[in-house]
């Protein structure tokens, strides 16, 4: 027969590293990782669609600077 009790002593790794907020720079929950608290994670999603979070295209990509190119 199988012993299937727990080892609470048993130490676990965490899956990801730890980072500050990306908002405040406070250190981020495990709940709202990569942020500390709803509020963060809130104003962040916020800006996503508000649009404030955008890549810029150029309207004809035959006249865009392309620097790297010669």
């Amino acid at each position: 027969m199988t012993d299937n009790t727990i080892n609470n002593g048993a130490k676990v790794e965490p899956l990801r590293k730890a980072r500050p907020c990306p908002e405040c720079g406070k250190p981020s929950a495990r709940d709202h990782y990569p942020f500390c608290s709803d509020r963060c994670r809130t104003l962040d999603l916020s800006r996503w669609l508000n649009g404030a979070y955008a890549i810029p295209v150029a309207d004809d990509e035959s006249k865009a600077d392309f620097p790297d190119e010669q």
